[in-house]
């Protein structure tokens, strides 16, 4: 069962690589500081997650505005989603959930990733979206079943507006 609105957002520390190397980012260090945006993605280098990650960079001015911090989450190691962002110009952080457990806190792990594909790969995150506010309440809650479909991001931006 995923995380739905209302809930207490669940803490989490998760590794993001910056030019200094590797850092910890843990959730309720930003609480209180802006709102945050959420975005779990299936993985890196694929075609969907770079387009979606990619907007999200180009129009992060947009996000800033409404006073909201946007942290991207993948199962990707550290070192896979820094190489990925410098190629393709991602800004946002990307904070990797190796181990999967994040997406399995939120209830947006999948059981197992595109079995038609015969990809065993349980614990991939599905795409989805949470907007949390300053007082680490999820306001906005967006799970997708298929890995093609984005979150919608105009309500992503309304749930913003409204805190």
């Amino acid at each position: 069962m995923s995380i739905k609105i209302g809930d207490q957002a669940p803490d989490f520390t998760l590794v993001t690589k910056t030019a200094e190397g590797p850092q910890l980012v843990k959730l309720s260090d930003l609480v209180g500081k802006s709102n945050i945006v959420l975005l779990f993605v299936p993985m890196a280098f694929t075609g969907v997650c770079t387009t979606e990650f990619c907007e999200i960079s180009a129009g992060i001015s947009e996000y800033e505005t409404l006073d909201a911090k946007v942290l991207g989450i993948s199962g990707d190691n550290p070192f896979a989603q820094a190489a990925w962002a410098e190629k393709e110009g991602i800004t946002i952080p990307l904070l990797s959930d190796y181990e999967h457990a994040v997406a399995k806190s939120y209830g947006v792990a999948y059981e197992q990733f595109l079995p038609a594909a015969n990809l065993i790969m349980g614990g991939v995150a599905k795409r989805s979206a949470f907007v949390i506010d300053k007082a680490g309440v999820v306001q906005y809650a967006e799970v997708q079943e298929h890995p093609k479909d984005l979150p919608n991001f105009d309500a992503v931006k309304s749930a913003l507006r409204a805190l």
